[in-house]
């Protein structure tokens, strides 16, 4: 299981540093209405990262295909090659998009969601899950955790890692802030005037890195 939770801790930290469900939770906080939001949407980005993830994990364990002659570890390292170039790709396509698009400010779609109630935030957090980029680290999780082959327990052991690790973003900003608002309101101005300018970049840099991990993971299994 080690093992396992090993290969999980980069995808999960590539996860936690996603820019967009950090920049919507700093706006929620920043927003008059984050007493009514800002829990849930936490429970709505809880809920779908296990979701995802859980859905990703059973898909993997159909993965060994016996009926080509493929090892089970043969097959899922095709796999991890394919998501791991995928990854890469992504990175790559973001960083030149960020070239050429220099933010000053947030979307226009992030600066309207300080006006929505409990049950949107919900809804925004759920499908925040469903990004190319955050399907993608799913399904490599999902990968990483069938490839070492762990029981029933070991396998939810790991999911739950791999949910709390990429949640602590979302989840460490508002409980803090919640219990000490005045506090830690200066610091989201000034983390969020930071992610404006730099997110895009750390994050291309962060999914390339993960990417290139998993690529060597698959290519190892051969």
């Amino acid at each position: 299981m080690l093992a396992a939770i090993g290969h999980l801790l980069p995808i999960a930290v590539a996860a936690a540093v996603s820019s967009v469900p950090v920049m919507a939770t700093i706006v929620l906080l920043l927003s008059p209405n984050r007493t009514r939001t800002a829990l849930p949407f936490l429970i709505g980005w809880v809920a779908g990262l296990l979701v995802v993830v859980s859905i990703c994990t059973l898909f993997a364990q159909l993965i060994p295909t016996p009926k080509i002659g493929l090892r089970p570890n043969t097959a899922i390292g095709i796999w991890e090659t394919v998501i791991g170039s995928a990854l890469i790709v992504l990175a790559i396509v973001s960083w030149v998009r960020s070239r050429h698009d220099a933010r000053t400010e947030l979307p226009k779609w992030l600066r309207s969601i300080d006006r929505i109630g409990a049950w949107q935030a919900v809804g925004l957090a759920l499908v925040l899950n469903l990004r190319p980029k955050a399907i993608l680290l799913a399904i490599a999780a999902g990968l990483a955790i069938r490839g070492e082959g762990l029981d029933l327990t070991a396998t939810a052991i790991a999911v739950g890692v791999y949910v709390v690790i990429a949640a602590s973003s979302v989840a460490v900003p508002i409980i803090v802030t919640l219990a000490a608002p005045a506090r830690m309101e200066p610091r989201l101005v000034i983390w969020q005037d930071w992610l404006i300018r730099n997110s895009a970049v750390v994050t291309s840099l962060i999914v390339l890195m993960v990417g290139v991990v998993v690529l060597g993971s698959g290519l190892s299994r051969f």
